[in-house]
């Protein structure tokens, strides 16, 4: 983001438990999950789950038929209760929860878990969640997310959903350090593993440390991300995602999607419908997606097994 100071976020984040990366001999993390260095390990998020029933639709089909390996819920919005009950009747799969503290579309809108007299910087003037990050660090303080954040988490626990991890929509407590603290602080709570940038995508921002700093808490994440620069203009959803892992990296690499299903619903809620239509489609019902996966000998995983190794390596 242009207004990030990134010398701001350099000092600000190196200041904050500095730690040393891990050494070159250390096992990697694919190891410690009992697989070999040079397996490539992928997780295959589906972000926005429970924004509304085409987000559920999808990703319950994704998850039972398709390559989603887990799905981050987005628990104030209006349809987190029924993909709180699949969660709950299926506790096999893995679900973790995209904390969300922007509500960003024209019509479609959601406000905060916690009680609004707690995080009244997070309430734009119609009552609803900020649109934009920039809006919640312009108004809200650290200490409001930190209480929405754990509201939005003790209310999925709370309907018997076994999170398996956290990450951040739209990367609200990813670009501030006031705000990472933040992340840093829910994944010690809860005992969670955290989606976190890669290592160069963190020293692009200024803030290569980031992840030594996180690990050195005992906090487990992926090795890479690869998040959605897509432009389907030109390349398509399709041939941008297997091109994406015919290079995929030995180790455990997260990439995320916002599946959906085309509906009526989803046209009146977001114009990257079809994207997300698509992106549905790749990873569910694709036979060259599923060659592709099998023959580039991918392995797919949860973020289930992460969270028991950093739940195994803090007792």
């Amino acid at each position: 983001m242009n207004w990030l100071t990134k010398n701001a976020l350099a000092v600000a984040l190196t200041a904050a438990l500095a730690a040393p990366l891990a050494k070159a001999d250390d096992p990697t993390l694919a190891e410690r999950l009992g697989y070999k260095a040079t397996d490539k390990l992928l997780i295959i998020n589906g972000d926005d789950t429970g924004m509304c029933h085409a987000a559920n639709d999808a990703t319950i089909d994704s998850l039972e038929r398709g390559l989603m390996t887990s799905a981050t819920i987005m628990v104030p919005c209006p349809w987190f209760t029924e993909i709180a009950r699949y969660a709950k009747a299926n506790p096999k799969m893995d679900f973790g929860i995209h904390l969300a503290h922007t509500s960003e579309w024209q019509v479609y809108r959601w406000g905060p878990v916690a009680s609004r007299d707690l995080v009244p910087g997070l309430l734009d003037n119609e009552g609803y969640l900020w649109r934009s990050v920039l809006e919640v660090y312009q108004h809200a303080t650290p200490e409001e997310a930190l209480v929405e954040a754990r509201a939005q988490i003790q209310k999925a626990l709370d309907a018997g959903i076994d999170v398996t991890h956290l990450d951040t929509h739209m990367g609200a407590l990813n670009y501030d350090p006031r705000y990472v603290r933040v992340y840093q602080q829910l994944a010690l709570e809860f005992d969670l593993p955290l989606r976190m940038p890669s290592q160069s995508t963190a020293a692009r921002f200024g803030f290569g440390e980031l992840r030594g700093q996180f690990a050195a808490k005992g906090i487990v994440f992926p090795d890479d991300l690869i998040f959605d620069d897509l432009d389907e203009s030109k390349k398509g959803v399709k041939a941008y995602w297997m091109k994406t892992l015919r290079n995929l990296k030995p180790g455990v690499t997260e990439l995320f999607i916002h599946a959906a299903k085309p509906t009526d619903e989803l046209r009146h809620i977001t114009n990257s419908w079809k994207t997300r239509g698509e992106e549905y489609e790749t990873f569910t019902n694709d036979a060259e997606m599923k060659k592709l996966v099998k023959q580039q000998g991918i392995i797919r995983i949860g973020y289930r097994p992460l969270r028991e190794l950093q739940r195994t390596h803090r007792k």
